[in-house]
Order: structure tokens, then sequence, then C-alpha cells
């Protein structure tokens, strides 16, 4: 069975920001996304604070076309109203790592949090894992 993972946007940044030393892993990550070894997940939110960092650097419509590839190989969670409400009620300190936690617990078959921010992940259920642990998993 296949890996099912959340992406969070600093590992999309690393992607488009060729940021080192974090750019390779990020870029092996989206990979295996777009060879289909695992299934990689974003949600709305992910997308809407990627845009908004990468506008300092891309022009907007450079942006919406890197997106619509990136859709070509990954999925889209769902923020709802009961997500939204888990968040406000849960433990998290970070209300927007609270969405995203809950969005990926919420679909069900989410195995793991991709990210480099895993501290601000404490309280949840799934796996959290930096790009480098995750690899070294697999």
């Amino acid at each position: 069975m296949k890996d099912n993972i959340l992406i969070d946007s600093d590992v999309l940044l690393d992607f488009f920001l060729k940021r080192e030393p974090f750019f390779i892993d990020s870029s092996k990550i989206l990979n295996l996304c777009v060879n289909q070894k695992i299934n990689g997940f974003v949600s709305g939110l992910i997308i809407a604070n990627t845009y908004y960092l990468l506008r300092k650097h891309f022009s907007h419509k450079d942006i919406l076309a890197d997106f619509k590839i990136l859709f070509t190989f990954l999925d889209i969670l769902i923020i709802d109203k009961n997500v939204i409400l888990t968040s406000i009620d849960s433990e998290f300190i970070d209300f927007e790592d609270a969405l995203q936690n809950f969005s990926a617990e919420n679909h069900g078959s989410i195995n793991a949090i991709i990210t480099r921010n895993i501290k601000d992940y404490k309280r949840s259920k799934l796996s959290v894992l930096t790009p480098t642990m995750f690899l070294k998993t697999l």
C-alpha cells in the first residue's frame, strides 16, 4: 500500500525557492508523488500560504501555472466546518497547523505529515516527519 502524505507549505517553498539545504529532499518527495510511489496531499490553506509567499519572488501567472502542474500529481484535502471547530477546540498552539493536522486526520488515510516544522505538531495523532526523516523510512 502506498503512503498518503500531507505536504506542508515549507516543503513546497523549499522546492519552489530552491532553498538549500532543503531543496533536494523536497524535490525527492515531490518526485515520489509524480512517479506515483506515494500519494501527496495539500490543503487549500497550504496553497494559499505558498502563493502568498511566492508572490515576493515570482509572477502571479507563473505561480498559477506551477500550481496547475502540482495538481496533476497532488490531491487537495478539505478544511470544512468540522475541521475548523476541532482545530479551535484542540490543544494545538498554532491554529494554522491545527487546521492542517485535522484536515489530514479527517481524511482517514493520511499516514504522515511532511514538514520541517515538526515541533508544532506535537499533539498530532499522525506521524510527523521532516522530508529527510520520511525519505529514510522508504
